[in-house]
Formats: C-alpha cells, sequence, structure tokens
C-alpha cells in the first residue's frame, strides 16, 4: 500500500506529459504540405476552366474559318475555267459540206465549264471575253490543182470562223456574221521553191483573237478546199476558252 502511494506521488509531482517537439514538427510539416497540395490543386482546376471557357469561347471563329476554307476549295474545284478544244477532220461522206467536221472526244478534244459542241458549232454559256482560235492544215499538189477556171497559178487556202448570236433576232435563219478569217496563197511560182518544183505544198492556216461574246452565241467555222485537208492528230483544231 505504501508502496502504491509513492508510486503515485512520484507521478504526479512528475507534472503533465508534453508531445514530444519531434512529432509536433512532423504533424506541421505533413499540414503544410496538404495544404500546397490543395492550392496547387485548386490553382490546376483554375487555369482548366479558364482554357476550357477560352477555347469554347474561340470555337465558332475558328469553325467559320473552316467553313469558309472549305466552301473556297468547293467553288474552285467545281468553277473549273471555261474551256473547250475540238480536232477535226475532212468526212466526204458527212452532213457538213463546207465545214471540217469537229469532235470533242478524240485525240486531245475536251469541253469544260459549260462550252458545248453542238451540231458542230461550240455554244458559249455566258457573257464574256472570250479567246477564240482555229487552224487548218492542207496538202496541195500543184501540179494537178493550179489551173483554174480563172486560169490563176495558184491557190488560195482560207478558214473562217462566223459568230451567230442571239443579239441579232430570234431568227435562226439570220446570217452568220465573220469573226475569224484568214487565206494563204500556195503554188506561187518560184525558183527557189522545192515544194513548187516538185509541185507540193503542205500550208497551215491559224488564226486567233480575243472577243466579246454572249451567252447563247454559236461559233462554226467554214473552209474552202476540204478535200485537200490533212486529216491527222493536231492538224485541225477549233477551240474557246474564257479570259
Amino acid at each position: 500500500m505504501e508502496g502504491d502511494c509513492s508510486r503515485v506521488m512520484v507521478d504526479v509531482e512528475s507534472g503533465p506529459v508534453y508531445p514530444s517537439p519531434t512529432a509536433t514538427l512532423v504533424r506541421k510539416k505533413s499540414t503544410h504540405r496538404w495544404r500546397l497540395c490543395g492550392a496547387l490543386l485548386v490553382m490546376a482546376l483554375c487555369v482548366s476552366a479558364a482554357l476550357f471557357i477560352t477555347w469554347h469561347a474561340k470555337k465558332p471563329d475558328h469553325a467559320e474559318e473552316v467553313d469558309e476554307l472549305q466552301h473556297t476549295l468547293r467553288q474552285l474545284s467545281g468553277n473549273r475555267k471555261a474551256a473547250i478544244h475540238l480536232e477535226g477532220y475532212y468526212n466526204s461522206s458527212g452532213k457538213y459540206k463546207t465545214a471540217v467536221e469537229w469532235t470533242d472526244d478524240e485525240g486531245q478534244g475536251f469541253s469544260q465549264g459549260g462550252l458545248k459542241l453542238n451540231n458542230n458549232e461550240i455554244v458559249i454559256p455566258q457573257l464574256g471575253l472570250f479567246f477564240v482560235y482555229s487552224q487548218v492544215s492542207f496538202h496541195v499538189s500543184c501540179k494537178a490543182d493550179h489551173k483554174h477556171s480563172n486560169n490563176q497559178d495558184m491557190v488560195h487556202l482560207s478558214n473562217t470562223v462566223k459568230r451567230w448570236s442571239p443579239s441579232y433576232g430570234n431568227d435562226d435563219s439570220k446570217e452568220y456574221q465573220m469573226l475569224l478569217n484568214s487565206v494563204h496563197t500556195v503554188c506561187k511560182k518560184s525558183s527557189n521553191s522545192e515544194a513548187a518544183s516538185e509541185g507540193k505544198w503542205y500550208n497551215a492556216v491559224y488564226m486567233g483573237a480575243v472577243f466579246s461574246l454572249e451567252k447563247g452565241d454559236r461559233l462554226r467555222t467554214e473552209t474552202r478546199l476540204l478535200p485537200h485537208l490533212e486529216n491527222g492528230p493536231g492538224k485541225n483544231f477549233f477551240g474557246v476558252f474564257a479570259l
């Protein structure tokens, strides 16, 4: 009993028990670390929210730019410049007795942008400036053909592009007007000409110029001496392209 009392008295006299300084320091460091992590987390959430709001605010403008670019690309791919290139030949049994027979699906022939071949004529799709051109090639034997009814020792090769326009009137019987014309004279006597001495002349008649044409205009060609036309790729052509 006495031993127990002395033990109690000693305990009381020793005073209250305080936590050690080391344990307090560890708890303070842990608390500080958690507060720092929390602050960083809050800052990260704020930055993410700001970026999200900014992205959504800019998204419509970006979408509009993309839509505009796609629209422009569709226009560039769809609005091909109007052009047509025809290749021709002489068809003795064809229905065109004074014109080269033209085609847009042989050789280098093509058509695009509204220009088209119809009834051996080029049809203009809209008002605008167009470059019109044509070439025909001849092979003439002067020994056989140089004497004509007018007794001239020469042959005139000609090619003409004519135009019919709605501005002339609604009557299809209205006369076509000359748009381009080119004439070459061959079989002329010349002591320095080897071709003349052999009686053979090869000649290409080319012409081209810019014209203001209207929607619905029709262009056709007329060529003299069709039986002497030289057939072959790139020999005879007729075309139009928009400027």
